[in-house]
């Protein structure tokens, strides 16, 4: 921390919480705010390119004696800076302003409204002319004084966050709103000093925090100090990559990375590009190029490459070649690119052109996954920013149940939930009013039900072409399974969650468990339970959403299965009934089977080149010696769990989680029931409960409890799913399972007795 003439301070800038976007406040070092005899909400003047006000607080726990100053995007792009740049920190006074006119910041965005709401909003708000500022943040701000604390928040009636710029304030330099201020909000942007760089900032993307540290030292270093790289002799990176599912935010973190490192915006939609004249499509995108020379520092973002860029083997027109040749000439040519930075994104980067995808022209590919449980809370957050929240909405609890939502899906939840808030609000309006009361808009807030209404409608666009759902079973809803929901979590449950516990012992975790057993013993569910617990996605699919009659589709498919398990990680894949799409192979003549290309696949995916990271494979069957043994060896389904019938304890268990929700009869013993129900499994036992209320329903509609005696006639009208012969049957099937693994099969039409000397009896 250093001292200038005028007694101002110099510190790093950073950048704030995500929660604290939009409301104007710095935090200072402890010892900072002591030298210049700052108490927390003073007002600070912060000054770098340009010059901005703020008010002082202290500093968040993690940064107790580090010498930062935090502020949000809105703030560094006021002043000037950039992450990592140094400004001058000095205390300030702050007059009452006599007029102050606001108008939107960005274009294309028309606003209608007295200034009498921004005045609630900004009141007691130190601003400067040319300053961007945001009607959002309402969250009170530490040990601030109430009288500081409630002109921080933001009005309960703002139900969008909307940037606006300062065109004038009067009279010059640090003002602030007052009860006495003239406010007027212009309908339409106008240009207010350097707004370039307020549109998007680092604050307005959530989950992204890795993503953001690549791209910062890919594209901001060379832009803003390149002296560096001729310090080092190296060229500076020219091209970035991004790539990952649709709606996560490539195209948004782009413009950030611009507005971040006060770099000039170029933007290439892929199709727009394209002209129908002989040349005209080179001619644009080496124009795009020219003008980005001239601007530099500039980036020039691509969107949708794929479909200016595609293989060139692969396209029969010659204008496309060409433009992809063109694309190649201006990344890789003769003349040198200064102080330019070409980023892309796409979401099928295996359709690109090879030649793109080499050092010195793309040099990194960074992959923008869908986000994790605390990816969701941060935008989940940033989404709610000005929106009026009642107590009963739990932003974490949303995060943790929309599994598979991207940025976008986010995005469209917390909009279908006001849309439901202002659904409730309908009936009070009278619609022949030109505005709305203010004593109506303050009664608005979203609730709990409003966002429960609106994930019906949104689903996860990461999952849309695959079933994807967040199971609400529970291992408490699970009965008599006890030896087989152990060896799940274990397997399970512990990797997803505590995946370092495995690494520090060097080992790796099971890819797969193979669930076999009689029907309706429970498999599906203990599949569904293990993913509620492990917190974990869950793609449910059956071999006839997997198999087709056309050539090599089935097998892309489940490639397709697997990629997207991968994107959505950590992520459990279950197949039912998987005895019909992976049986033994060996048994066609001449051409392999369809099926049999299907087991190939799976064996390649689930022990390939490429690693399966935070993914399980759990398949259920009840007929598991028709399963291919190459899938049963470790490596694949390293687990083979037998889910058998329950015992009279696991039976008992089974039947009252069944009668949780009946109104059972004083008389009514559960024990008695599963003792005479040997042999039922969880299905036999839901179906006497079915039965045993539909017997009580027969005798009286009105019938407010279930007896004994009903469930006596369900136990006579039903029996027992699993023979004996059946239970001998697969005792000894899973005795035999694991050797039939490693004994050496059949292969295509060599039958046994043509080779000797290999098997356990002497035969292949």
């Amino acid at each position: 921390m250093a001292d200038d003439e005028k007694g101002a301070r110099k510190l790093q800038v950073a950048n704030a919480r995500p929660e604290d976007s939009g409301r104007g406040l710095a935090h200072l070092p402890r010892a900072l705010m002591a030298a210049l005899q700052l108490a927390e909400g003073d007002v600070i003047e912060i000054v770098g390119k340009r010059t901005t006000p703020a008010r002082a607080v202290f500093p968040y726990p993690e940064d107790e004696g580090l010498e930062l100053l935090r502020i949000d995007g809105l703030q560094r792009a006021n002043a000037g800076v950039g992450s990592g740049d140094f400004v001058a920190v000095r205390k300030a006074e702050s007059k009452p302003a006599t007029r102050i006119v606001f108008a939107p910041a960005q274009e294309n965005l028309r606003l209608q409204g007295s200034g009498m709401a921004l005045k609630r909003t900004f009141f007691g708000r130190p601003l400067c002319q040319g300053d961007i500022v945001a009607t959002a943040g309402q969250q009170r701000v530490g040990n601030v004084p109430p009288e500081i604390a409630q002109h921080l928040r933001a009005p309960a009636y703002a139900l969008q966050e909307i940037r606006l710029a300062v065109i004038s304030a009067s009279p010059k330099g640090i003002v602030h709103v007052d009860e006495n201020t003239e406010v007027e909000l212009r309908p339409e942007y106008e240009v207010a000093g350097d707004s370039r760089r307020a549109d998007v900032t680092y604050d307005d993307i959530g989950g992204m925090g890795p993503t953001i540290d690549q791209l910062r030292e890919m594209v901001e270093l060379p832009l803003r100090y390149p002296e560096l790289f001729q310090r080092l002799g190296v060229d500076p990176p020219k091209g970035v990559l991004l790539h990952g599912p649709p709606g996560t935010g490539k195209t948004r973190l782009a413009r950030a990375v611009a507005n971040e490192s006060d770099a000039n915006f170029h933007l290439i939609n892929g199709p727009e590009i394209m002209g129908s004249a002989y040349g005209e499509s080179e001619k644009r995108l080496r124009e795009v190029f020219e003008a980005a020379n001239k601007d530099a520092p500039s980036i020039v973002f691509i969107d949708e490459i794929d479909s200016i860029a595609p293989k060139r083997g692969q396209v029969s027109g010659e204008a496309e070649k060409r433009l992809v040749a063109q694309l190649l000439t201006l990344m890789d040519g003769l003349e040198a690119r200064a102080n330019v930075v070409v980023i892309a994104a796409t979401n099928r980067p295996e359709a690109i052109d090879e030649a793109l995808r080499r050092p010195g022209r793309f040099d990194r590919e960074i992959v923008v996954g869908v986000p994790d449980d605390r990816g969701r809370r941060e935008i989940l957050g940033i989404h709610t920013r000005g929106m009026p929240l009642s107590e009963d909405v739990d932003l974490a609890e949303l995060a943790r149940t929309t599994y598979g939502f991207v940025g976008a899906d986010l995005a469209a939840l917390t909009r279908e939930a006001a849309i439901e808030a202002i659904r409730r609000l309908m009936p009070k309006l009278n619609l022949e009013d030109h505005s709305i009361p203010p004593e109506i808009l303050d009664t608005l807030s979203v609730t709990r039900e409003d966002f429960l209404e609106a994930m019906k409608r949104v689903q996860p666009s990461a999952m849309r072409e695959v079933m994807v759902q967040a199971p609400t079973v529970r291992w408490e809803d699970v009965g008599g399974l006890d030896d087989a929901q152990m060896r799940l979590k274990e397997g399970v449950e512990l990797p997803l969650k505590d995946p370092g516990a495995f690494r520090r012992l060097g080992i790796r975790p099971a890819k797969g468990f193979l669930l076999y057993g009689p029907p309706g013993t429970g498999k599906t569910l203990l599949a569904k339970a293990v993913a509620r617990e492990a917190e974990a996605n869950f793609i449910a699919t059956k071999s006839s959403d997997l198999l087709s009659k056309w050539y090599g589709e089935s097998e892309q498919q489940i490639a397709k299965l697997f990629a997207r398990a991968r994107q959505v990680a950590p992520c459990v894949i279950f197949i039912d009934e998987l005895d019909s799409l992976v049986p033994a192979r060996g048994g066609g003549l001449g051409e392999p089977q369809a099926t049999e290309r299907v087991v190939n696949t799976i064996l390649a995916e689930m022990d390939g080149l490429e690693e399966l990271q935070s993914v399980v494979v759990i398949g259920a069957t009840n007929r598991p010696n028709l399963i291919d043994p190459a899938l049963l060896r470790p490596g694949r389904f390293d687990e083979l769990v037998y889910v058998g019938v329950p015992d009279q304890a696991g039976r008992a268990r089974i039947l009252k989680i069944q009668t949780a929700k009946m109104p059972l009869a004083k008389d009514v013993d559960l024990d008695a029931i599963a003792a005479r129900a040997e042999r039922y499994t969880g299905a036999d036992l839901e179906d006497i409960v079915r039965r045993a209320g539909l017997v009580a329903l027969r005798e009286s509609l009105s019938t407010k409890a279930v007896t004994q005696a009903h469930f006596e006639a369900a136990l006579a009208d039903s029996r027992a799913t699993v023979t004996p012969e059946m239970e001998a049957e697969y005792e000894a099937m899973s005795s035999r399972l694991k050797q039939d693994a490693v004994s050496i099969q059949p292969i295509g039409f060599i039958a046994p007795g043509m080779l000797r000397g290999h098997g356990p009896k002497g035969d292949l």
